[in-house]
Formats: C-alpha cells, sequence, structure tokens
C-alpha cells in the first residue's frame, strides 16, 4: 500500500509539473493574441514613395492586403496611416503619417496594441528599426513583418539578425538603384544630348523630338522633348551676352532690363515659376543667365548635385535631408555635339566667364584677401535711416559696414531712397572703450588701479574686451548717417548713450 500510495503521489506531482507548463504556455498565447475578444488590435502602416510614378491607391490596396493576410487569425486592423510621396529614407519622425503614429504610443487608450506593415521596405530603410523597436518595446507595442513570419521578437537575436540584413538590403537597393539611373542619365546626356526634364532655361521652351526612346514609352504614348529658342525671349538672352562682353556689370544690366519694362524669367512664365514673385530682374538672374552653359547648344547634366546632411547633429535618429549643391564645371557631363540651338556661341560665352572671373581682389590686398577678412562688429550695427542690420563690406582694404536700405543696384535710385549708409570700422573702434565705461558706469567705478605715483585711475578695456561685452549684454550700436553718431542700449533700451564717431 504504501508503494502503490507513493507511485500515485508521483504521478500527480508529475501531472502538476505538466499543468503549471501548460497554463503558463497557454497564457502567454492568451496574452499574445491581446486583450479583444477577437485578438490584437492593429494598426496598419504603409508607404509609397512618389505620387508621380506609383499608383498610391494600388500600392496601398496590395500593402493592406498582405498585413491582413499575415495577421489572420490573430487580430483586426482597427486604425490606418498611409504616407504617400514620402521616401523610405526619411525618418519616422518626419514621415507626417509616420510621425502620428508614433505621438500615439505613449496614450493609453490609443486603442491597439500592435504594428503591422505588408513589406519590411515599406516602414524601415536603414539603421531605423533598430532606432524605432526599442520605442516600440518601452510601450509594449507589438510590430508584426512577413519577414518575421509574424510577430518581430524584440528579445530574439534571430529576429534582430533578420531586421538588420532588411535594413542593409535596403539601402544597397536605394544605392544601387540610384548608381544605375545616375550613370544612364550621364550617358545619355553625354552620347545622346537627351533633354533630361526640368524647366526649360530662359530664353527656350520646349519642342517636340519625336517618339520616346524607350520603346515602352513610345507605346504608351510619351514623345521625347528638345530645346529650342523661344520668340519671346531668346533676344533678350543675346542681349545680356552682348552687354557683358561689352563690359558692363551684371547690376547694370539687370537696371536695364529693369528700366526698359523687360519681364523678369518668373514673370515671362509665372506658370512654371509658382515659386518666384515676378517682380523684377535681380543681380542672381542675370549672374544665372550668363553662367549657363547650354546656351551654347550643347546639352549640360550634373551641374548640381544633392548631399545628404544630418536633420540634427544632436538627434541622428531625424536621418538626413537632401541639400543642393553646385558641382565644378570639370564635373559637369556635357553633350559630344550641339543638341538644339545656340544662343552664344561657345566662345563667347567662355568670354564671359572670363570677365566674371577675373574680377577678384583689388591690387596689393596680400593678405588681406577676402579668406583673410575680419569683421568685428557683424551683427552689432544696426542703420538709424531704416532700422535694418548693416552687411559687413570691405573697403580699401579695411572692413567696414553699410546699408543700402533693402535695396539693390538692380533698381534705379528712387527720389525718395536713402542715401545708402556707410562707416568704417576704425571710426567706431576708438571709442569702445569710453563707451564700456558709461554703459558700465557702477562697475567702473569699483574697478581702479594704482599707478606709480599712486593716482587711482579707472580700468579701460580693450575693444575686443569690449566687443565681447556687446555680445554678452545683447547691446546693439546704432549709426545715424545724418549725424554721424552711435547710439549704444541694451535690448530692453534700459540704457542709452550717444556717441560721436567722426
Amino acid at each position: 500500500m504504501t508503494t502503490v500510495r507513493g507511485r500515485k503521489e508521483g504521478t500527480a506531482a508529475a501531472a502538476g509539473a505538466d499543468g503549471l507548463v501548460a497554463w503558463a504556455e497557454e497564457s502567454g498565447r492568451r496574452r499574445a493574441r491581446g486583450p479583444a475578444q477577437g485578438g490584437l488590435r492593429f494598426v496598419f502602416y504603409g508607404r509609397v514613395s512618389t505620387e508621380d510614378w506609383q499608383d498610391p491607391v494600388t500600392s496601398r490596396a496590395r500593402q493592406r492586403e498582405q498585413s491582413e493576410a499575415l495577421i489572420r487569425g490573430h487580430g483586426v486592423i482597427v486604425a490606418e496611416f498611409f504616407d504617400a510621396g514620402q521616401s523610405r529614407t526619411v525618418a519616422w519622425g518626419r514621415r507626417p503619417e509616420a510621425a502620428a503614429l508614433v505621438a500615439l504610443l505613449a496614450d493609453p487608450d490609443r486603442g491597439w496594441e500592435a504594428i503591422v506593415a505588408g513589406e519590411y521596405e515599406r516602414a524601415f530603410y536603414g539603421s531605423q528599426y533598430a532606432a524605432m523597436a526599442p520605442l516600440f518595446e518601452h510601450y509594449g507595442v507589438q510590430l508584426w513583418m512577413p519577414e518575421a513570419g509574424g510577430r518581430v521578437d524584440y528579445a530574439s537575436e534571430r529576429d534582430e539578425h533578420a531586421m538588420t540584413v532588411l535594413g542593409l538590403s535596403s539601402k544597397r537597393e536605394v544605392t544601387r538603384t540610384s548608381i544605375r539611373v545616375r550613370t544612364a542619365m550621364a550617358v545619355q546626356a553625354r552620347e545622346q544630348g537627351r533633354y533630361l526634364g526640368g524647366r526649360p532655361p530662359y530664353g527656350y521652351r520646349l519642342g517636340d523630338a519625336g517618339p520616346h526612346p524607350n520603346k515602352a514609352h513610345a507605346a504608351w504614348g510619351r514623345r521625347a522633348h528638345r530645346l529650342e529658342p523661344d520668340p519671346e525671349t531668346a533676344h533678350v538672352v543675346r542681349w545680356i551676352f552682348v552687354r557683358r562682353l561689352a563690359g558692363h556689370s551684371v547690376a547694370r544690366i539687370a537696371r536695364a532690363l529693369n528700366d526698359a519694362g523687360v519681364p523678369c524669367p518668373s514673370a515671362a512664365d509665372p506658370g512654371r515659376n509658382p515659386h518666384r514673385t515676378g517682380a523684377a530682374w535681380t543681380l542672381g538672374t542675370v549672374t544665372t543667365i550668363l553662367s549657363n552653359p547650354r546656351y551654347t547648344g550643347r546639352q549640360v547634366w550634373n551641374r548640381q548635385r544633392t548631399d545628404r546632411d544630418l536633420v540634427d547633429a544632436g538627434d541622428i535618429a531625424l536621418g538626413h535631408k537632401p541639400v543642393q549643391r553646385w558641382n565644378l564645371p570639370d564635373g559637369w557631363v556635357i553633350s559630344r555635339k550641339p543638341v538644339h540651338p545656340a544662343l552664344v556661341s561657345e566662345a563667347d560665352f567662355i568670354a564671359a566667364q572670363d570677365i566674371s572671373a577675373a574680377r577678384g581682389p583689388a591690387p596689393g590686398m596680400g593678405l588681406t584677401a577676402p579668406q583673410k577678412r575680419r569683421y568685428l562688429l557683424a551683427g552689432l550695427l544696426i542703420c538709424g535711416g531704416c532700422g535694418r542690420r548693416m552687411e559687413s563690406a570691405w573697403s580699401n582694404g579695411k572692413p567696414a559696414y553699410r546699408c543700402r536700405h533693402g535695396h539693390t543696384t538692380a533698381s534705379r535710385r528712387g527720389p525718395g531712397r536713402l542715401k545708402n549708409a556707410y562707416i568704417r570700422e576704425d571710426r567706431i573702434l576708438p571709442h569702445l572703450p569710453a563707451l564700456h565705461l558709461q554703459l558700465s558706469e557702477p562697475a567702473a567705478g569699483r574697478r581702479r588701479r594704482r599707478t606709480r605715483r599712486g593716482v587711482d585711475v579707472r580700468y579701460q578695456a580693450s575693444p575686443e574686451d569690449v566687443i565681447g561685452y556687446l555680445r554678452e549684454q545683447q547691446i546693439t550700436l546704432t549709426y545715424d548717417p545724418a549725424s554721424g553718431a552711435l547710439d549704444a542700449g541694451t535690448a530692453e533700451a534700459a540704457q542709452t548713450i550717444t556717441l560721436t564717431a567722426s
């Protein structure tokens, strides 16, 4: 009897142990299914890169169907976030819909417990998963991906490795595509002289160049384009180059165009320049025309490049932003032969560039070349005539400050326009120590030193010390060109003093 009873007790103990294991496993499955009777409540996230080349409706439907197939039997989708026109390289915090999803994570009443995406590449790129996964885990939100076969286990080395490999693969795909596209465009521009899109330069318009070279695009009815002279504006471009070659300055050319009432590029074609005012010709507009090599009849590509800079060096999770920068001429891709009618000869174009390049530092400047220039009072001077901050200007080898009251040399001086304000730095610096004594009178009264003759004199700061004091106290200097005086005061105008600057 003892033996039988001992055997039964041992069997019950074993059954109890198995029951605990079974209970633990079932409890874990119930918690994975979520608190709702039908299982987890999911939020669907999707993305499409470009609305021009991809159909957002079709792409969204496909991603949604893949997500629903993945979670079938585990729960239902109760909310949706879909970013259209957003590249995968853009961080979650800068995608509108993804950012809205992230903002709800901390809300205990958000109404869902898991996120599902139809494709890894639609949600993550590079190291984005590594940046977002800890946030999801912190708020107890599950992530379901087809590549993981369902739920991603944040603590699993296998899933971590899989997500890392997918991120690198996604980044490699973008890089390879970019290289292929850029290489193809370089060949098309150099060998075929093909027009590769964008706004036509001022003086040209788009003309038909026959069926598209790509047979698939041609079958869809797409046509190729080429540049042809615009009868309304081509003569203006020719006139600009003629005047430049005659030795006229860019400002004089722009002023002559404005005086003659010639519409500027954005005014001549407002439909293609909605981002510009179309008010008048500027120095930059004329300079852009004079430096555009496509007026020679050759196709030129890659004058600009797109770099990717960190949005915020203090928060690398925000990712990178595209920044346009100009390439040097040796990086341009130039067609081997002219492919559209020229508005200026190549010899004249090169001569116009030499005129621009010849304008450099004045003779005898030596070490005072632009890279050695220093403006001690930059940002501290205000124009008393118009209230604008005066700009730094190098004059006769010395630093100076000027204000043109918002006007440029591209426009003729009006009858009511103020005369330009101008003052050299060396006229201001000698007055700064006295200015410092009067602005800090209480402190200066206590700061004395004894000379050999036993006379107490007040401490006098150097001009550099005074400039540091002005910047620290946010004190600006207002220059009145009419009286030749400087007015100094704090940002709150609590203390003011006037000094003669002559």
